[in-house]
């Protein structure tokens, strides 16, 4: 407690966010009757992080962790955190982390290097996920679970998926005209789905948001940043586009290319189900579509964004040895990461997709292999923000082009800084 204290105290103060009403926001999943630990994960896989922490506890009975789930998105979940650790209640033993917040939970001093454990997850876990649980080259968290992106596109439609961004969008406008149906959705609104599309076609071309050392923006260095958001501009202007896309997130596309009304989807793996016409879905599409690695610009590899989870261990914990031995356990223990992969959501574990005898998902292996962490800078919230609120008018002809990718770089560089 002490320790947390200090941290936070040298690294500055969090967020100044409301701690009033919180309560009451979230549950306890009741697992067991005198809980060691807490583990504060996201309530979106309720089923997926029970059956993980009941595996713990049939395997330590006299260790038992509980479980207390966070409200449903993210600003909340981070939220509720920076609630229980800005009071220092000290509430929570293992937080759930999204990959994109490593950085800033870290420079505050809100949890504990785990820098000592990198051996036990190197050649174990994903290299991505490895990454988006440092921060300045060190481990502040572990790796849990991930997520990359498909490119879905309509079998009947293209004989071969696209290899480059280009090839996509001729024959996608030549394919729609045809068919009279859109060319292609994905996550077009003003959020971090938005910025997740842009920085895929940006990396895709070879851009760098940081220096290896993540202490310099390298946002504008070479003409990735431009050549991507032309890409997009010209897409919209084009329609290229499905209409709606400037306000689409990913049930939005998966619900129309499921009825049969776009050539391509960028998507996440959980839309592979419900297009093939189970868990009760009707699909116009099923038979008839694939999916893919997304193309670059080059036509060499391919580049998606990474999502997924990390655990860390808070600084204010009194169980700082059982909360480390939980998250090593839950990112190297086969039996805990296969529960993730029966649920089909990603496990960071590299044997599991060696093993794998569904195509798809050795696909995602190879995907995620190559996939890209937004970077865990301490304010990446706020790039994100001054991404959307920037490209997406530039992106829309709302704003000047050159102008939003100055802004954005002025942005990269603050978020280097706590505010």
């Amino acid at each position: 407690m002490v320790l947390g204290l200090a941290l936070a105290t040298a690294c500055g103060e969090p967020p100044g966010e409301d701690t009033e009403g919180s309560e009451g926001e979230g549950e306890s999943a009741d697992l067991a009757e005198d809980p060691q630990f807490i583990w504060a994960v996201t309530g979106a896989d309720r089923q997926i992080h029970e059956d993980v922490a009941r595996l713990w506890n049939e395997n330590n009975p006299d260790q038992e962790v509980d479980i207390f789930f966070l409200a449903p998105t993210a600003d909340e979940q981070r939220q509720a955190m920076f609630q229980d650790l800005q009071s220092q209640a000290g509430e929570f033993d293992v937080l759930g982390l999204d990959v994109i917040w490593t950085g800033e939970f870290a420079d505050f001093g809100y949890v504990e290097s785990l820098e000592d454990m990198r051996s036990e997850v190197e050649d174990v876990s994903l290299e991505g996920a490895i990454d988006s649980a440092q921060w300045q080259q060190e481990l502040f968290a572990l790796p849990y679970s991930s997520n990359g992106a498909f490119l879905y596109y309509r079998t009947d439609l293209i004989d071969e998926p696209p290899t480059t961004w280009d090839e996509l969008y001729e024959t996608g406008m030549e394919a729609a005209e045809e068919e009279d149906i859109s060319a292609f959705v994905g996550q077009g609104d003003q959020y971090e789905g938005f910025v997740v599309s842009y920085l895929e076609k940006y990396w895709s071309a070879g851009g760098e948001l940081f220096d290896e050392a993540q202490e310099n923006s390298t946002f504008l260095e070479g003409d990735a940043a431009e050549t991507a958001l032309d890409f997009m501009i010209e897409g919209q202007e084009s329609g290229f586009f499905a209409e709606g896309y400037d306000s689409m997130v990913e049930d939005d596309a998966r619900a129309l290319f499921q009825a049969g009304e776009a050539v391509y989807m960028r998507n996440w793996p959980y839309a592979i189900p419900l297009l093939e016409g189970e868990e009760g879905e009707e699909s116009e599409v099923a038979g008839d579509f694939a999916v893919a690695p997304l193309p670059t610009f080059t036509g060499e590899g391919t580049t998606s964004a990474l999502g997924g989870l990390n655990n860390a261990v808070s600084s204010l914990s009194e169980n700082q040895d059982l909360a480390r031995e939980f998250v090593l356990w839950a990112a190297t223990d086969p039996e805990a990461q296969q529960i993730l992969l029966d649920h089909s959501l990603p496990p960071t574990m590299l044997d599991l997709y060696d093993e794998a005898d569904d195509p798809d998902f050795e696909m995602l292996g190879d995907i995620l292999a190559d996939a890209q962490a937004r970077p865990p800078v301490p304010g990446y919230n706020s790039l994100s923000l001054e991404i959307q609120e920037n490209l997406h008018p530039a992106f829309l002809g709302q704003e000047d082009p050159e102008a939003a990718l100055e802004a954005v770089n002025d942005a990269a560089e603050n978020a280097l800084e706590q505010e």
